[in-house]
């Protein structure tokens, strides 16, 4: 049979590996805030299991209990915050404190001022519970639509230590000896081994949960645009795909707008590539403003935007492209000193049935329409309407004129 010192070794070498696992997570992504919880939880962990191994050579003292206790709980806590500030809510300090500190005072009543096995663990397992419990929701609730592999885990796990807390104080109150964490028996040697494997596969769960948070992040930033953080190109075309086969199945129709800044290569050989630059920032920026949500902005190349409307008429694009067209020349109308006016031209198209699955016909239209407005003479928008029975014909000229 493994001692209770030796399983607690255990404990202290396995919460040390997952401080370091933790610490490296931490250097690696400084902005990852949660594994800077999760790294002092584990190390909090690991000094509170070395306080508990002392209780074998300071045989008359339990001021060690009290210091492994309280660690072990502050060690929970900081777990908690973690999961809290992972998924973006506000990390609770003062429930951290008030957990931590009733527990300390709670042990330190039930060892010097009553001495009380029972007390102690109904003390030790209420405050331990209270973090994993508050942290259920979080961990099981979908997030983005979705569950993560690693959250499930976590959060399988967190009961099932809620439970084994739950039995040992049962235990505890029934057979006080048979339960105490400085025991040497089967039962108890079993307990702390069991609780081994299960720190062991919760950190697992937060690793998971990380990877999986990091791996969606790599793939947000592959769909964004350095320069203006909209969409891109791949992101467009993987959205009009998506509503190209949404509006074949209903029918219900969308649509898209190409805008392109008029003179904009004349802006960065005037004022240089740094002007160009954050006229483009600013385009988007005031782009934003008149959009609903749902549309989505997307930058596809040099000085060409498009934005894809959602469940929108050919009517409703045009009062978007007008909302657009506004706000560039209300801009331009305040311009003063160095200050560059932006003017837009923009092309307005209607998914139709004729266009199907196939988004570069909806491009191209939308094109044709943009190459109007600027026979017009610029600064304002045209939308792409084709007689009913010259429809495909035309797209497809219009795809030859973009080839």
């Amino acid at each position: 049979m493994l001692s209770v010192p030796t399983l607690w070794t255990v404990f202290v070498i396995n919460f040390l590996a997952l401080g370091l696992i933790w610490a490296y997570v931490t250097h690696s992504y400084p902005a990852f805030g949660a594994a800077r919880l999760w790294t002092a939880s584990a190390f909090a962990a690991a000094v509170g299991a070395s306080c508990a191994m002392l209780r074998v050579v300071m045989t008359d003292s339990l001021l060690p209990l009290l210091a492994a206790g309280t660690l072990m709980v502050f060690a929970a806590c900081l777990a908690a915050m973690g999961v809290e500030r992972f998924y973006g809510k506000p990390v609770a300090w003062r429930r951290t404190a008030l957990t931590t500190s009733l527990a300390f005072a709670g042990l330190s009543v039930f060892i010097f001022g009553y001495d009380s096995m029972p007390m102690r663990i109904v003390v030790y397992t209420i405050a331990q519970a209270v973090p994993f419990t508050l942290t259920l929701r979080l961990l099981l609730s979908p997030e983005n639509g979705r569950v993560s592999p690693g959250a499930r885990l976590a959060g399988i796990v967190a009961a099932v230590i809620i439970g084994i807390y739950a039995l040992r104080l049962v235990g505890g109150l029934l057979a006080p000896g048979a339960f105490a964490f400085v025991s040497f028996n089967g039962p108890q040697s079993f307990l702390v081994l069991v609780l081994v494997f299960l720190s062991m596969a919760l950190n697992f769960g937060f690793l998971l949960m990380a990877m999986d948070r990091l791996r969606s992040e790599v793939a947000d930033l592959a769909l964004l645009d350095d320069l203006t953080g909209v969409g891109n190109r791949r992101h467009l075309v993987q959205r009009l795909t998506e509503e190209c086969a949404r509006s074949d199945r209903s029918g219900e129709p969308f649509t898209l707008l190409v805008i392109d800044l008029d003179g904009f290569k004349a802006i960065n050989d005037t004022f240089g590539h740094a002007a160009g630059d954050a006229c483009l920032q600013h385009f988007t920026l005031m782009a934003q403003t008149r959009l609903r949500p749902g549309d989505m902005l997307a930058r596809t190349g040099g000085d060409e935007f498009c934005i894809v409307l959602p469940s929108s008429t050919l009517r409703e694009g045009a009062m978007i492209a007008r909302r657009v067209l506004e706000v560039c020349r209300v801009d331009a109308e305040q311009c003063t000193g160095k200050d560059v006016p932006i003017a837009v031209s923009i092309g307005v198209a209607q998914w139709t049935r004729d266009i199907g699955l196939h988004s570069d016909r909806l491009i191209a239209a939308a094109d044709h329409a943009l190459y109007d407005a600027k026979k017009a003479g610029r600064n304002g928008y045209a939308t792409y309407e084709p007689k009913p029975a010259m429809a495909s014909e035309q797209i497809e000229a219009a795809l030859r004129q973009s080839a």
